[in-house]
């Protein structure tokens, strides 16, 4: 058995084509999902976390400021997410890849996983679900994607 929801969204995301993903009845998805292995409660916890992706992406669209800040984590965030990922969200921010709000849904969709062991590689994979589902960010999406997928060579920074 596999074993949690973000397990689940990263097969769907490898696995399931963007258009079966948006048009296919939910429920039959949902079957295909547990005949590969998953459990119900954590392929339905994946739909919900794909429908809040969903909300938050609608609001950040027509809420978005473009200034600068500077990010304090509160003390669950900062459990969440260690240095290294803090880190590498920052660094993304200063190249331009995020801005502030798309910062802030990244966040907003780690916290709401239902994980305790957070590390880098699966902050990447979050990041990749948040840009897919951004309008104007293809560019930055298919930079992630290569990395997450192991196909940039050499330092980030």
């Amino acid at each position: 058995m596999k074993e949690d929801m973000l397990d689940v969204l990263m097969y769907l995301f490898e696995n399931i084509d963007d258009d079966i993903l948006l048009n296919e009845d939910q429920e039959s998805l949902k079957a295909e999902l547990i005949e590969e292995g998953f459990s119900e409660a954590e392929v339905s916890k994946a739909f919900l976390w794909l429908e809040g992706l969903t909300e938050d992406t609608n609001l950040i669209n027509s809420n978005h400021q473009g200034l600068a800040s500077i990010r304090i984590y509160t003390l669950e965030e900062g459990e969440k997410l260690d240095v290294e990922c803090r880190g590498f969200l920052l660094f993304l921010e200063q190249v331009g890849v995020l801005n502030t709000t798309s910062r802030e849904l990244i966040i907003d969709r780690v916290m709401a996983l239902d994980t305790e062991d957070f590390d880098l590689e699966q902050l990447k994979w979050v990041i990749l679900m948040v840009l897919f589902n951004q309008p104007g960010q293809e560019e930055d999406f298919s930079w992630i994607e290569d990395m997450v997928y192991d196909k940039m060579t050499g330092h980030l920074h």
